[in-house]
């Protein structure tokens, strides 16, 4: 990876693979695409947590249960998101 900086807060980043190297390019491209996809789960579950939305059926309320694991699953994406030094809110 080359990062070049050409004007004052304007960065480039160049990213090369080789030819045999086509799915780690496409996984390097699709990180954006992780990162929604986890902030759609944890909107589901915090969906679960602060509204009382059953995720097994949106059309229900949720048991204290069910907002009990949802509110421990938040916390272990965050916990295992800040192990890779990653944050849902940037």
């Amino acid at each position: 990876m080359t990062v070049v900086q050409k004007e004052k807060n304007i960065m480039n980043i160049i990213l090369e693979f080789g030819e045999d190297e086509a799915k780690d390019a496409e996984i390097a491209l699709n990180g954006w695409k992780w990162k929604l996809a986890m902030w759609d789960l944890d909107q589901a579950l915090r969906s679960t947590v602060k509204h009382g939305v059953s995720i097994l059926n949106k059309n229900q309320e949720a048991t204290s249960e069910e907002v009990n694991v949802a509110d421990k699953i938040r916390d272990e994406i965050r916990e295992i998101l800040n192990g890779y030094s990653l944050n849902l809110e940037d």
